[in-house]
């Protein structure tokens, strides 16, 4: 007999076998080649009994099965949703939020040709007896509402409404990227620090509620940008679409935070300005007036804009009189470069048209909206100052040391943040800053130096009066006594401290300093953003201060938080009776808001 005649008589018995209930043997399943299997172990059961007594007592919990939970990590922004698992260096999605995604069942507009071709913005009409101020702001309360999530101006939000965007949002993550089952997942959640409690606790809602969550940890996005950077203490500049916050963390706490309104949203609207400026200059004079929307501005921000490197030399330009203008002496045959200019296509304009724009003006919008360094900064309100500014005074406002290890690690992050050239700009203007400035929290010296020379004037004319009268000599109090240096303590040279020079030198002889010593000096440094730090985080299995358990949210709401900013999570001491009596010692009695509180 062939070896095929073999195998196809010991499988024939082998189904036999199973036929008569016979249970087949070890030997007729290991040798038959249509039905691979693993072999099994040959032990008694009292063997794997002992065995698997043994290995759930000492043995690791992923030793035999994976028992860990898993996590989602979430980032909820103004605009957007980010979402993935633990550990990953990026999310698996970044939903925006935009009028296509309010659609109702039985919306078949998309499916229409000239959908598409039109503008679909909201005409904002002004009032009758509104003022001209009060329309524009209003405009730019407005501007790009459709396509946020929510403002922080809570009394303007829809809380109902914004709950469906968001569990919309969220269903289409979990069902098209994540790809999970029914079983809840612990939620890791990154949210902006100052987040108001109505929004927080509708997103808690819909968490809690509609994705059944077993809990969720809160963190905020300065810490975790910190984070993802690789550093413990960080100047996180936070450029986002409705504010620009500067925040200074130190070892992972968050000690002191500026902010402004010159953001992402102010940058688009100033976009949409100059795009209609050129488009009105460019067409007739009978042709109406250009009215460019937001998916336009936006995506020429996004595609083209670009910010100006600060200017060699003086940050103003110097310009000379008429008389004293250098005169430039030029060749006969010398060709003039004309500019760069960029070609813009408008298919939704009436007519359709394409506009060519100078390179230049395309970073108008980031100069003037920014920075606007023409203006004093006594001009500007606390709540709307320049980045530079804002990052300046929030440097003078912390303490030698904290500043000394924030200045040299400042982490620009946000959506405005990618335009070209913006991060070595910001970082140049506080350079100068400090430079022209120092760290005196005090600016009114002049006045007093006003005061001083004042003085010291009157003196020398009641000295020359006094000399006129012919009196011999002159009173040692009339005689005015030699100015102090003006430039102030902090501007000056230190003096040389031999003890200084002794560590220093000793200090090298076990080589360079670590990147982490690094202070005293204005330096960048990248991050991955909030959500990578959030990431790396629960993949540490970091127990964040800020848990929150399904069901104590649900009976007592946001009111259930302790008034305590932290709560330990130190494990009692556990008993000497087993793991069974020793289990709930590491629970917590009760739970906090943190930053959010």
């Amino acid at each position: 007999m062939s070896v095929s005649g073999e195998r196809k008589a010991s499988a024939s018995a082998s189904l036999a076998r199973s036929v008569r209930g016979t249970t087949p043997r070890l030997a007729d399943l290991a040798s038959t080649p249509e039905s691979p299997r693993t072999p099994l172990q040959r032990a008694t059961a009292a063997a794997a009994a002992t065995a698997t007594a043994t290995s759930s007592l000492y043995s690791s919990p992923s030793g035999n099965y994976r028992t860990e939970d898993e996590y989602v990590v979430l980032e909820v922004g103004s605009r957007f949703v980010r979402g993935g698992f633990a550990g990953e260096s990026a999310p698996r999605c970044t939903l925006a939020f935009g009028p296509d995604g309010q659609k109702r069942v039985g919306d078949y507009r998309q499916y229409d040709p000239s959908y598409n071709q039109r503008r679909r913005h909201r005409k904002i009409a002004k009032e009758p007896g509104e003022d001209a101020e009060l329309y524009e702001r209003r405009k730019l309360q407005e501007w790009g509402e459709d396509y946020g999530l929510y403002c922080l101006d809570v009394s303007q939000v829809d809380m109902n409404l914004l709950g469906d965007k968001l569990e919309r949002a969220l269903r289409e993550t979990y069902s098209k990227y994540f790809l999970l089952d029914s079983k809840p997942r612990r939620i890791t959640l990154a949210l902006p620090s100052r987040l108001p409690h109505a929004l927080l606790s509708k997103t808690l809602d819909v968490l809690f509620k509609n994705f059944h969550a077993p809990s969720i940890t809160l963190m905020s996005n300065p810490v975790l940008s910190t984070v993802a950077a690789g550093l413990r203490s960080a100047l996180v500049v936070d450029i986002g679409w409705a504010e620009t916050l500067v925040t200074a963390v130190c070892e992972y706490r968050e000690v002191h935070e500026k902010r402004s309104l010159r953001a992402g949203k102010w940058l688009s609207e100033e976009m949409a300005k100059v795009l209609n400026t050129e488009l009105d200059e460019d067409a007739a004079s009978d042709s109406p007036k250009a009215d460019v929307s937001f998916e336009e501005a936006e995506e020429v921000l996004t595609r083209v804009g670009w910010c100006k490197p600060i200017a060699r030399g003086n940050r103003r330009t110097v310009y000379f009189t008429a008389q004293e203008a250098p005169v430039l002496e030029e060749w006969e045959d010398a060709v003039e470069t004309p500019p760069p200019a960029v070609t813009i296509p408008f298919p939704k304009h009436t007519p359709p048209t394409e506009l060519k724009v100078a390179f230049d003006t395309l970073a108008k919008p980031a100069e003037s909206i920014l920075f606007e360094p023409e203006v004093p900064a006594s001009k500007f309100d606390d709540e709307e100052l320049p980045i530079h500014h804002l990052i300046y005074r929030t440097l003078v406002a912390l303490p030698v040391d904290v500043r000394r290890l924030c200045m040299s690690r400042i982490v620009i992050t946000g959506g405005a943040a990618a335009m070209p050239g913006l991060k070595t700009r910001i970082l140049k203007e506080v350079e100068l800053l400090v430079q022209s400035r120092g760290w005196d929290p005090v600016k009114t010296w002049n006045i007093a130096a006003a005061r001083h020379e004042e003085r010291l004037r009157a003196q020398q004319r009641h000295l020359a009066r006094h000399m006129q009268n012919g009196s011999g000599k002159v009173p040692e109090s009339l005689v005015p006594a030699t100015p102090s240096s003006p430039m102030p303590a902090g501007l000056q040279e230190p003096e040389i401290d031999n003890i200084d020079i002794k560590l220093a030198n000793a200090s090298l002889k076990n080589g360079p300093p670590l990147e982490c010593a690094v202070g005293g000096s204005i330096r960048g440094v990248d991050t991955l953003g909030a959500w990578a730090g959030a990431s790396l985080v629960t993949n540490q299995r970091v127990r964040g201060i800020v848990e929150i358990e399904r069901e104590r949210y649900l009976q007592h709401g946001l009111q259930g938080a302790s008034r305590d900013k932290e709560v330990s999570v130190i494990p009692q001491r556990q008993s000497m009776m087993g793991p069974v009596v020793a289990r709930g010692a590491g629970e917590r009695v009760s739970w906090t808001l943190g930053v959010w509180a």
